[in-house]
């Protein structure tokens, strides 16, 4: 799996979020998308999740040789994000069976598996409303990282964590990351240093 970048741009209004990148993101390799708060990260990510059409230049995503639609790119992608809503009405239970009703699980992994991983069996049945913020973040992740996806996108992925928390992140990384074309959003070393490419933001402002 392969994204690539072809002076690609966003912006909102007149204002230019970024210009002229020209990148390559390749699956097996661990990307850090950086730069200060408000700098455009989030933008970015959103464009190369197809979620935000690009104002120029193009993208291409390829398997295997081959091109794959913008439209279904969503089928290769998992997503964490504080932004990312979940139902607050559903059970933690109800919240992993609906995930998985459109994707698919990591090889050896089922609802129960997901929930050893959380630590959260006896919040099986909780609705997420009366999640804390922590335990929510943590929801994401685990069903990010336990979907059988090429891609892995993790926007601030350690927000709303305390440190144990934090190192269960990390964890998760070691495990579940290594196969995948890894792309982490963030202006904490901690939650990117393990990644070998870097990029950053304000090299493409304008």
């Amino acid at each position: 799996m392969k994204i690539i970048l072809d002076n690609l741009g966003r912006r909102f209004n007149k204002e230019w979020i970024f210009r002229n990148i020209a990148y390559t993101f390749s699956q097996g390799q661990q990307y850090a998308i950086l730069g200060p708060n408000g700098s455009g990260k989030s933008t970015l990510l959103s464009v190369l999740l197809g979620n935000l059409s690009p104002s120029e230049g193009k993208i291409t995503y390829q398997t295997e040789g081959k091109e794959i639609l913008p439209e279904h790119i969503f089928r290769h992608i998992s997503l964490a994000a504080p932004y990312l809503d979940l139902i607050e009405e559903f059970t933690l239970q109800e919240t992993i069976d609906f995930h998985f009703k459109f994707k698919d699980y990591q090889k050896g992994f089922d609802a129960a598996a997901v929930l050893d991983l959380l630590a959260l069996n006896k919040a099986e049945d909780k609705p997420l409303k009366y999640f804390s913020s922590g335990m929510k973040q943590r929801t994401k992740l685990a069903l990010a990282f336990c979907t059988d996806t090429p891609i892995l996108v993790l926007d601030e992925p350690t927000s709303n964590l305390d440190a144990q928390g934090t190192d269960w992140y990390l964890n998760l990384i070691e495990n579940f990351a290594k196969n995948r074309l890894l792309l982490v959003g963030s202006n904490q070393s901690y939650e990117y240093n393990f990644c070998k490419h870097q990029l950053n933001i304000l090299d493409y402002k304008k």
